[in-house]
């Protein structure tokens, strides 16, 4: 009779399992869901691939048509040419120094900037934090007029200057995300380093820093998107062709005056998307490991 019953509990527990039959179903509408959103939001750089081999005048006229017909793989040779005499090299050489330069500054600065907040005691600490976190909901917009009068005065227009200088006294957003994240590690380590003589600097250096890579790998990525990307502040200090960035050369492919060559614009678009597909295949982990921790305290 025991057996039995243990039978038929064992029999009910099954029937209420999920088959392999429906698990599978499952796995299959999940994927297909999934791959569905995916290729809508990849569609928008598919068209941009396909259009950089399609004549300037045919892009927009057959839009629809996927398919470049014919495939002209000159508009890579001619954007490689650049404008005015000033190969296209040229814009992302300039434009790799300046992500560089920035990427370090902002990097650095906010890290400096985020452990003092988070484990040196000092008066208005407070204050300052909130006021630091206001300049983050300041849009550009507010203070570009008189940033752009501060550099003409010292005459740092026409130079990288105005573009990298103010990285170095951090970023709003960096400092935010490094200080959550600094408070996230126990403050028993920098108890220990200071018995074994460590003064605040070599707490930092030694024992801070190494623990917060994932979060300064996460503000070095978004350091450098933000930065390739830039255009308002590189169309407002430079003024020589010959040093502007990758951002303003896509943009001198079109003219008002003449025909714009888009299938060249298009083709070295895809080629400034390179190093961000690049920089994001490698070092996409950190950005999710440095986020997903720098919300958390214990």
């Amino acid at each position: 009779m025991m057996k039995t019953e243990t039978v038929k509990s064992v029999d009910s527990i099954e029937s209420r399992e999920p088959s392999k039959a429906g698990k599978l179903a499952k796995w299959w509408v999940y994927h297909i869901i999934v791959g569905a959103f995916a290729i809508l939001m990849l569609y928008p750089v598919i068209w941009l691939i396909m259009s950089s081999f399609k004549p300037s005048s045919s892009i927009f006229i057959t839009a629809k048509s996927l398919i470049p017909d014919p495939w002209v793989w000159e508009n890579y040779s001619q954007g490689w040419q650049g404008i005015g005499g000033i190969g296209f090299g040229i814009f992302i050489k300039n434009t790799a120094v300046l992500v560089v330069l920035t990427m370090i500054g902002q990097v650095v600065s906010s890290a400096l900037i985020a452990f003092g907040f988070a484990r040196l005691q000092f008066f208005g600490r407070g204050f300052w934090f909130a006021l630091m976190m206001v300049t983050l909901m300041l849009p550009y917009e507010v203070v570009m007029i008189p940033q752009y009068i501060i550099f003409a005065k010292l005459d740092w227009l026409n130079s990288i200057k105005p573009l990298v200088i103010p990285a170095y006294f951090g970023h709003p957003f960096f400092i935010f995300l490094l200080v959550q994240f600094i408070r996230t590690i126990p403050r028993e380590l920098d108890e220990a380093a200071t018995i074994d003589g460590c003064g605040t600097f070599k707490i930092f250096y030694k024992i801070i820093l190494p623990l917060i890579t994932p979060a300064l790998a996460t503000a070095a990525i978004f350091s450098f998107y933000w930065t390739w990307d830039s255009l308002l502040g590189p169309v407002l200090y430079l003024n020589s062709p010959s040093k502007y960035t990758v951002s303003m050369a896509l943009n001198m492919f079109l003219s008002n005056e003449t025909v714009s060559n888009w299938g060249a614009m298009f083709a070295m678009s895809v080629v400034s998307l390179i190093p961000v597909f690049i920089i994001f295949f490698m070092f996409q982990r950190y950005v999710v490991e440095g986020i997903s921790t720098s919300g958390l305290k214990g």
